[in-house]
């Protein structure tokens, strides 16, 4: 393929008539499109952006919740040649305002619906604006007697040729616009055919189109493969599960907190039932056993799902291997992949090598190496080309011989698969010289019980633990991702106290003496401050940890013996 659009005409060639997206809305309403209508929808957009203004090489905003006239204007802009530049919804309106200015956007598709953005929020009022739904809707009298002939003349993008600008947050600073082409993402979807099974694909959206992993996977590749998918408007995790149960999904594109979030709502059923520790015992049994006999033995869950969840992908954050383990132990595969906006699939695990706490080897012709202090290095026709406008940024994100620096700390094990040791700037180096890996001791954390930890040196030497109280999991009302709510009101703070202390204590045995947790502070919100791709800010939490009052709780911590005071 020499474009995205080659992507759209194959799967309209093979696939035609089937259904290729659908949404539920809060209201109980559904919309299906198939193939063929996904295309015409798209040139309906592609018209309408030309006939606009807009040319080759101009940026378009896209501001909006998942929906199939989404994917329309994105594969509509394609073909007009124009640069996507797509915003989060979770963006901070100072950043959507840096990003509009370094970008030089023309114009902003927005979406539309009760959770849709209100451009006003950002001053972006009178900016140039039309929403999704009108740019995808049928031909008016604006449209030329021969639009679809003058369409089809339009020239095709190249492989080369810039497709998006994703920027990065821009919560500090100047935001950073990395530069896709149409082949760097056609590279990580080539890649993703080697790991990903050949499936009959059901799957249900729930990460934003604005994430450069949904796009590659949740859209190109699934699209590509004629998958069915689902967007869901509603966040009522009632109302998500329903969705996941009726279209009997087989794959889902998920991050490790959603995929925990999940979780946690089985142990709650398997907990009301009062199966727990049949539950546990069959858990440890069933590891042991074929895929198919654990799909088997956890029939009754599987239900809950839709009897058809095979393949769940995990990508832009740590995964901790007792989570994978969790849902392998039900027969349910957990590919989890790593790269980032920069350099898209670095490394990833496969349906038949998928070694818990790896990410996996490269996929030729992808090459990763480790540099001397273990930072991981990539290259490959999946590596950016640069950020945009910022000569200083790409050059410091480059080694001279041009590899990707990444600023991941990884290391190989024995077969050569990739294990992450965290980011270079959250490595603790204590004063005996000693490296310390947050993720290492966050994860002990999670197998001793607490789910949700940051680990950071508040003083030199002194490593301490931010956590959210315990059962903070669930799924609100409002934003597109899942997040927290509030703690169990029930639970007295002597006795939220005494489970952290006694938790701590214990995952402070199997750590060493360089690792163990000093002290503990109760994170005083639902759930931690986080990008749009839900990785944990630890800067805004060192930032609050350095803050001596006020403290919504202060510790004096032994140095094996963890106390709080709420």
């Amino acid at each position: 393929m020499e474009n995205l659009l080659d992507i759209l005409d194959g799967a309209v060639a093979k696939w035609g008539d089937r259904r290729a997206l659908g949404i539920r809305r809060d209201d109980g309403s559904h919309a299906e499109w198939t193939f063929r209508e996904l295309e015409r929808r798209s040139r309906f957009a592609a018209w309408r952006l030309h006939a606009l203004g807009l040319r080759p090489g101009d940026r378009l905003l896209t501001w909006a919740p998942s929906a199939p006239e989404l994917p329309a204007v994105y594969f509509g802009a394609i073909r007009a040649g124009l640069v996507l530049v797509p915003l989060d919804l979770r963006m901070a309106p100072d950043a959507i305002e840096r990003i509009v200015e370094k970008a030089q956007a023309r114009f902003l598709a927005l979406g539309t619906g009760r959770d849709a953005p209100d451009p006003r929020d950002v001053r972006l009022d009178r900016f140039p604006t039309a929403t999704i739904d009108a740019l995808t809707a049928e031909p008016d009298a604006s449209f030329a007697r021969d639009w679809a002939v003058q369409l089809d003349r339009w020239p095709r993008p190249e492989r080369h040729q810039l497709f998006e600008l994703v920027f990065t947050s821009g919560t500090t600073g100047t935001p950073k616009g990395v530069m896709l082409t149409h082949g760097n993402v056609l590279s990580s979807i080539e890649a993703i055919h080697r790991v990903i099974p050949p499936l009959e694909h059901r799957i249900v959206s729930l990460l934003p189109l604005s994430h450069l992993l949904e796009q590659a996977v949740g859209l190109f590749y699934a699209v590509e493969v004629g998958a069915d998918i689902l967007y869901v408007r509603s966040r009522t995790p009632r109302v998500i599960f329903e969705a996941i149960r009726d279209h009997r999904t087989t794959s889902m594109v998920l991050v490790p907190q959603v995929l925990d979030l999940f979780w946690t709502a089985v142990e709650r059923e398997v907990d009301r039932a009062g199966r727990s520790g049949s539950f546990g015992r069959l858990r440890g049994i069933a590891r042991h056993l074929p895929m198919r006999v654990r799909r088997f033995l956890f029939r009754r869950v599987h239900r809950e799902f839709g009897g058809e969840l095979r393949l769940l992908v995990s990508t832009a954050a740590f995964l901790p291997p007792a989570l994978q383990q969790a849902w392998e132990d039900m027969g349910v595969i957990v590919i989890q992949g790593y790269g980032s906006t920069e350099c898209g699939f670095a490394t990833c695990t496969t349906r038949e090598d998928h070694g818990l706490g790896t990410v996996g080897r490269s996929v030729p012709p992808v090459q990763v190496k480790l540099a001397d202090d273990g930072e991981i290095l990539v290259r490959g026709p999946n590596v950016f080309d640069g950020y945009w406008h910022d000569e200083a940024a790409t050059k410091a994100a480059f080694t001279v011989d041009g590899w990707y620096r990444t600023g991941d700390i990884g290391r190989f094990d024995r077969k050569r698969r990739l294990i992450l040791m965290g980011r270079t700037k959250d490595i603790i180096v204590l004063p005996n010289g000693f490296n310390v890996y947050p993720e290492d001791i966050e994860n002990e954390l999670r197998m001793a019980g607490i789910r949700d930890s940051v680990v950071i040196e508040t003083r030199p030497g002194r490593i301490e633990a931010v956590v959210l109280a315990p059962d903070t999991h669930g799924i609100p009302q409002g934003g597109d991702i899942p997040a927290g709510r509030p703690t169990d009101p029930e639970a007295s703070p002597g006795l939220v106290r005494a489970r952290i202390d006694d938790t701590i204590m214990r995952a402070n045995k199997k750590l060493s003496v360089n690792q163990r947790v000093a002290g503990w502070r109760l994170w005083p919100e639902a759930d931690f401050p986080r990008t749009h791709t839900l990785k944990v800010k630890r800067d805004q939490i060192r930032a609050w940890a350095a803050v001596d009052q006020p403290l919504p709780v202060r510790e004096e911590a032994a140095a094996t013996t963890p106390t709080a005071e709420v």
